[in-house]
């Protein structure tokens, strides 16, 4: 089987992130696409974050009834912070006959050699890469295990639903109607 994983603090989830994981799972050659929800990234500021809990349960809630994607919580038992090689690794010995795949945006692939192992990432792996406008992907699609995809981009972002939250004002159709709802309920982000 060959499984897409898709990185991201998905802090929440929007369509933006799952128009890519559909496109990603249903128009490549993958089986399957895991939307692997991240305690922490290095690389990234912990202050804004939502429990890891309410961020699994939100990609759950947005990805329920689709059968070529699912929430992932493997990164949940694993130090932090997460290091997607430490992931990858951990994740062959835990399914040996799996083939895995990291999907990730062109801003990523540009900054890919300050990741913890970059080499031994790009030697393991295939990388499918989504391209994002206003960024160079850098020398490193030109490798064969980098594949670059015109997937459909929306412009929008976490930052942009978490700051409409506080605001009050409305991310309806930003994110699956059951995110909404428990945004709602649970209080998340306001």
């Amino acid at each position: 089987m060959k499984i897409g994983l898709f990185f991201g603090s998905f802090n929440p989830v929007h369509v933006g992130h799952l128009i890519i994981a559909n496109f990603m799972a249903t128009r490549t050659d993958l089986d399957r696409v895991w939307v692997v929800v991240s305690p922490q990234n290095p690389l990234k500021k912990k202050a804004s974050l939502a429990g890891d809990y309410d961020r699994l349960n939100l990609v759950r809630l947005a990805t329920e009834g689709n059968p070529d994607i699912e929430a992932s919580d493997i990164e949940f038992a694993l130090p932090k912070p997460s290091y997607t090689i430490d992931t990858l690794t951990y994740l062959q010995e835990k399914y040996p006959t799996y083939k895995f795949v990291l999907i990730m945006g062109g801003d990523n692939i540009a900054t890919l050699h300050k990741w913890k192992n970059y080499e031994q990432i790009l030697d393991n792996y295939e990388i499918y890469v989504y391209q994002r406008p206003d960024y160079a992907p850098g020398e490193l699609v030109e490798r064969d295990n980098v594949h670059v995809y015109e997937a459909p981009l929306m412009q929008i972002s976490a930052t942009f639903i978490r700051k409409s939250l506080r605001e009050g004002k409305s991310i309806r159709y930003m994110v699956p109607d059951a995110v909404i709802d428990e945004i709602m309920a649970s209080h998340l982000y306001q």
